[in-house]
């Protein structure tokens, strides 16, 4: 998509109000939201991850919500050929994609690409997760520093995930990972976006995470996940790293109480929003607007932006 106009997508931490920024421009710009968002994609998990309802949405189009089944395998690289398609249809009718969501590694895959190196062989794969499970991590890490240094350096020696990945690459393919890497950081920009994101006071940012889960909690969120269990969709919560599921799961099984649930999800989505601000604070051209947003603000903004760069849209 390199060369295509600047997209506009309003991203930060979760509760920052993202959502609610991006409906009014969609109205204002007549636009329509692009989801980027890891969890929303699935369907049914609709209140526990912040989905708009149709009351909120009105007539704003939202697309990349509930596309997938919570069984699927969904990574970076479906994510961004669903987006391209999106953000395509949308041009094509002649409306502004707007994205909207949390995901930092969704907005790095859309703008700079997915690395070219190979997925790891099945085989491959089998026997790195065999000898993890035999307590060979100690020494996969020592292997991986003996073919792929640089990789090494990066990965602390207890990171099971991004050990196998590494070392599965250069097995699969003769080729350290982190030479890959080097060449994508080379290339450039797939698609030129502009992203603005909604900063509050620490304090208030705390406070904004306890009313939101408690509205999803009287919301009826509980009973969602009930819902989910009952139709078969139990394993996937337990797999699924959206916030809050697999502690409501505790509840369900009268291994804790709801109170107690509420306590380490407002814990994790504190940790989860602080992981997302310094994702962000990385994003080259990252507009911040103090909350509660001013919208005038961002379409003044924008409007300036658009103007040095006519074809943005």
């Amino acid at each position: 998509m390199s060369g295509g106009p600047p997209l506009l997508a309003v991203v930060g931490p979760t509760a920052s109000g993202k959502t609610g920024l991006a409906i009014e421009l969609c109205r204002r710009l007549g636009g329509e939201i692009v989801g980027c968002d890891a969890s929303q994609i699935y369907r049914g998990l609709d209140i526990g991850t912040g989905k708009a309802t149709s009351a909120e949405l009105g007539d704003v189009r939202h697309h990349l919500i509930d596309i997938v089944e919570p069984e699927a395998r969904f990574d970076a690289a479906a994510y961004l050929a669903a987006a391209d398609a999106a953000i395509t249809d949308v041009r094509a009718r002649g409306r502004r994609p707007i994205l909207c969501g949390g995901t930092g590694l969704y907005l790095r895959a859309l703008v700079r690409g997915l690395c070219a190196a190979p997925p790891v062989a099945p085989p491959v794969r089998a026997a790195i997760e065999a000898a993890i499970e035999a307590g060979a991590l100690p020494a996969l890490h020592a292997e991986l520093a003996r073919v792929d240094p640089a990789a090494a350096a990066r990965i602390a020696p207890a990171d099971r995930q991004r050990i196998e990945r590494a070392l599965g690459v250069y097995r699969t393919s003769g080729r350290p990972l982190s030479a890959w890497q080097a060449e994508h950081a080379a290339a450039p920009d797939r698609l030129a976006v502009r992203p603005v994101a909604i900063r509050w006071p620490r304090d208030d940012m705390w406070a904004r995470i306890e009313r939101r889960v408690d509205r999803m909690l009287a919301a009826g969120w509980l009973d969602e996940v009930r819902a989910l269990v009952a139709a078969g969709h139990r394993a996937a919560l337990a797999r699924l790293k959206a916030l809050g599921y697999r502690h409501l799961l505790t509840v369900l099984d009268g291994e804790s109480t709801v109170a107690d649930a509420r306590t380490r999800i407002v814990v994790e989505t504190r940790r989860y929003a602080r992981r997302q601000r310094t994702w962000f604070r990385k994003t080259p051209g990252l507009r911040w607007f103090d909350g509660p947003p001013d919208v005038d603000a961002v379409q003044r903004w924008l409007t300036a932006a658009d103007r040095s760069s006519p074809a943005a849209g």
